[in-house]
């Protein structure tokens, strides 16, 4: 509880945050009968102007009141400072010290009274942030060039921008026991199922941690299969998939701090899916087909040759088998030995290539593409085609917008791989029955992971494995919102 003395508060204050220096506390007189007003804010993350105009709005309009009059001798302090005094930003009650500190570590300025046991914050939030910039992660030749940044409202504000309608709702909560991070949740009310909201809402307050510095900790504290390689949750650092998804019935949830939106529920096809699809003309799934056969190539292509020279020679035209009999001639290890070298030093050479400097990062990754390449093959290591079936692989793992199954197809590569290794096809073959298996018992918020293949939903193939044009996309997703896809079908009627 606060004190009903102004100096008694402020010095509870200074005291629980060590007397640090960024603190600022100034105390005034305003008014004929000398109120003592204080005021509290967090130097760096609250707008030095704004402070400064809150402070002459007070002194100017406390000035024109007569507490003294009869119309204000049935109101506290704190009701005629909330309804004459404070002109700048939104405002709302500190009843205790613990609301105290989260408003002013949250950027607003707190104003206590003498003689009052609440105080005011009001909103003065304004620290330096980085611009709106280009997405980095996701990238489109042709679409909208902009980004998410750090700042909680700013991302809220790009995608109001691109719905403008009163039904998109905004529900801001604090999450982490220390850092009590601001989350929020974006929904179109018209369009979302109440069940798909009730549950985002109660994975959120059942989370119980110390701090949330990055949405992957809400990601992994919400979604519903831990032990899983596939992402069951999408993130994005673009406003106009967020727009796309809440249009379709999903929800977004925002953390401050970061510039990556989740939206929930993620499907498997989501993650093939790029922004770029819908703002070319419908090229009836060419690229989408592009991206389905890539994903086959990046997790099976190494073992798949490991199974054919290794089990199954007679598969082989006798051309084809004769050739590489020759160049695996003198190669010292067994094909699954030498895929699991190249595939490691490219594992390697990508991870160095990401976390060295810009300027040398890609230089880099290149030149020890080209040069541990060409040494392995003349050191008879390992041979040409383990090279080129190497390189494919790793060229078709570019492919994917999501960079989340791009993770997912590299650990399954390698299981594929020791399968194929100890048992040929049939060790290939059980392992993809069981990814089938796994991903058709996988659920996103209560949606199929696989709909709409598993169960096959038809009115849903339309922006499946490819997009039709525009004008054949007249309902939205049947397998998110029931009710709304039966109302949209009768008002086409």
């Amino acid at each position: 509880m606060l004190s009903t003395s102004l100096e008694k508060n402020i010095q509870q204050v200074k005291q629980q945050t060590g007397n640090s220096t960024d603190l600022i506390s100034r105390e005034f007189c305003f008014g004929k009968e000398e109120i003592k007003v204080g005021f509290i804010y967090i130097d760096g993350i609250a707008d030095k102007d704004v402070v400064s105009r809150l402070i002459e709005s007070v002194m100017l309009h406390i000035e024109e009141v007569d507490l003294t009059s009869e119309q204000f001798l049935q109101q506290d302090l704190l009701t005629v400072f909330k309804q004459h005094a404070i002109t700048v930003g939104d405002i709302q009650s500190i009843p205790d010290l613990q609301a105290l500190y989260t408003a002013i570590l949250s950027g607003d300025t707190v104003i206590l009274i003498d003689g009052c046991v609440q105080g005011i914050a009001v909103s003065t939030r304004g620290w330096e942030a980085r611009g709106i910039g280009e997405p980095t992660a996701q990238t489109v030749v042709r679409g909208p060039q902009e980004g998410f940044t750090e700042t909680l409202r700013t991302n809220t504000a790009m995608v109001r921008r691109k719905i403008k309608n009163p039904n998109l709702w905004l529900e801001t909560k604090q999450i982490g026991r220390i850092t009590q991070t601001d989350v929020a949740i974006m929904y179109i009310k018209e369009i979302v199922t109440d069940e798909v909201v009730d549950e985002v809402r109660r994975r959120l307050d059942q989370i119980d941690i110390d701090g949330i510095l990055e949405s992957a900790y809400i990601e992994e504290l919400i979604q519903d299969e831990t032990y899983t390689p596939f992402p069951t949750v999408l993130n994005t650092e673009r406003p106009d998939i967020v727009a796309a998804a809440l249009l379709e019935g999903r929800v977004a949830i925002f953390v401050d701090g970061t510039p990556f939106v989740l939206l929930v529920p993620a499907l498997f096809t989501q993650f093939l899916q790029s922004a770029e699809d819908y703002y070319h003309r419908s090229d009836f799934g060419l690229i989408r087909f592009l991206r389905y056969l890539s994903l086959f190539i990046s997790m099976m292509a190494p073992s798949l040759y490991i199974a054919i020279t290794t089990f199954h020679q007679e598969m082989l035209p006798t051309t084809l088998l004769i050739s590489l009999a020759s160049q695996r001639e003198g190669i010292p290890f067994p094909a699954f030995v030498e895929a699991l070298m190249m595939e490691i030093t490219f594992e390697l050479l990508r991870e160095a290539g990401i976390r060295m400097p810009r300027a040398v990062g890609t230089s880099i990754s290149i030149v020890g593409a080209l040069v541990l390449g060409q040494a392995a093959v003349q050191a008879g290591l390992v041979s040409p085609a383990m090279v080129i079936v190497v390189s494919i692989t790793a060229i078709s793992s570019f492919i994917f917008p999501s960079f989340d199954i791009g993770i997912s197809v590299r650990m399954l590569r390698f299981v594929l791989m020791g399968l194929a290794a100890s048992f040929g096809l049939y060790g290939m073959i059980v392992g993809i029955i069981a990814i089938v298996l796994h991903l058709c018992s996988l659920r996103s918020f209560g949606v199929p992971y696989m709909k709409p293949f598993s169960p096959l939903v038809l009115s849903d193939q339309k922006d499946n494995l490819l997009r039709v044009p525009w004008w054949q996309m007249r309902t939205r997703p049947h397998l998110l919102n029931q009710k709304n896809v039966v109302r949209q079908q009768k008002r086409n009627k």
